[in-house]
């Protein structure tokens, strides 16, 4: 059977489905019913059994790399390629915090230039 789509194919709009059918008892349903969309519905059936094997190995990608025989890297980009597909972007590089930086925040909070809540605040990013 075939995945169901939910975008029209000429225009992209949302489908909506009209028919439900039991190939059991022959039930037929009609009207007008709506897909439930998830962040799932995005996802490649390749993105989908990645996802499925991350579960199944309680999200570890030392056991993934073992199952899957891929590097660390390469498990990583799949990873981060599906959460942008899922809508969950990743932080911005330039918003993330260099090692020299997070460096120069704990020596500031050493010496006493800084307070714990300052450097706290620095360190998350605010």
């Amino acid at each position: 059977m075939s995945k169901i789509i939910d975008k029209c194919p000429i225009c992209n709009n949302d489908l909506v489905v009209t028919l439900l059918h039991c190939n059991n008892c022959r039930t037929t349903l009609q009207g007008v019913f709506e897909l439930t969309h998830t962040p799932f519905s995005n996802l490649s059936p390749e993105q989908l059994q990645f996802i499925l094997t991350f579960i199944r190995c309680e999200g570890k990608f030392n056991r993934m790399e073992e199952e899957l025989g891929l590097s660390y890297p390469t498990l990583r980009n799949r990873f981060n390629e599906i959460l942008r597909v899922m809508g969950f972007e990743e932080q911005a590089e330039e918003e993330k915090l260099t090692n020299a930086a997070r460096k120069d925040i704990l020596t500031q909070l050493n010496e006493g230039k800084i307070s714990i809540d300052e450097a706290q605040d620095l360190l998350r990013g605010n």
